[in-house]
């Protein structure tokens, strides 16, 4: 291996990940009592994990796991990890009692409200880091190709997290006024990425499978749209601006539809 090569690959990983930053410096612009910039960028999260979890990384795996098992044992592995992610987030779910379940909404005018926005920013921030883990090790190993592959795909990711820095910025700065604690989470979020690259190199290079690369990437898919059914659409709906947090939707499944288009 290339010693040169993967210093490459892990920079161009770290500054990939780490552009949920710039995305939480975007979202902290936004006022502390704007609920239609929260609605809004909810929305937008909800629509950037379900349109890159079905359009990129399902395909992704289903096309991992087509090859090693076949057509149909493929696509079996690829539903069963799908449903197990939303299945393991599930059991979760109902394991938190009711009073401190982050899944049951609260107003944002009252504190126990408040306290359910940050827990949706942790578990944004969460989720964001189990997809970016498997992505960075994704993008490392693509690195190892050469630049030609590597910085097409450094500037998509790097597009895809500063989205993913509002998802996890915006409902932890609404609920604790910190710029910092939102700024951190979005930070150590993004951090996944480059932890991710350097396990790839350091103890998967021989021990990670494709079979683990599509199981892994479909049940953090199932993981994702449980999430923004189940906690962003409704947080956002809650707060009185459904039409808003559908455009803001639509407007996160078209720029992960362009940055798709245009860069991978």
């Amino acid at each position: 291996m290339n010693t040169e090569n993967v210093g490459i690959a892990i920079l161009l990983t770290l500054i990939a990940g780490l552009s949920t930053g710039i995305g939480s410096l975007i979202s902290l612009l936004a006022r502390r009592t704007n609920t239609t910039f929260l609605c809004a960028s909810l929305g937008f999260s909800a629509g950037v994990m379900i349109y890159i979890s079905f359009m990129d990384m399902m395909p992704h795996a289903g096309a991992l796991l087509a090859d090693i098992y076949g057509d149909k044992q493929g696509m079996l592995c690829l539903i069963l990890s799908f449903f197990g992610g939303m299945g393991l987030i599930t059991v979760i779910d109902f394991l938190v009692p009711e009073a401190t379940n982050p899944h049951e909404i609260r107003g944002l005018e009252d504190m126990d409200g408040k306290v359910k926005l940050q827990r949706t920013g942790i578990i944004v921030a969460v989720s964001i880091t189990l997809h970016n883990f498997p992505e960075g090790i994704a993008a490392f190993t693509s690195a190892l190709n050469g630049l030609d592959v590597a910085i097409p795909i450094a500037v998509a990711i790097a597009i895809h997290n500063i989205p993913e820095g509002i998802a996890v910025s915006v409902p932890i700065y609404h609920a604790t006024g910190s710029r910092r604690k939102a700024f951190t989470y979005s930070f150590l979020s993004g951090l996944s990425e480059p932890l991710g690259a350097l396990i790839a190199y350091v103890f998967l290079m021989t021990l990670w499978t494709p079979a683990m690369e599509g199981i892994i990437m479909a049940a953090v898919s199932g993981i994702m749209v449980f999430i923004s059914l189940d906690e962003l659409l409704p947080s956002a709906h809650k707060y009185g601006k459904h039409h808003v947090s559908i455009a803001g939707l639509v407007s996160g499944m078209l720029l992960m539809a362009l940055s798709l288009f245009l860069f991978v």
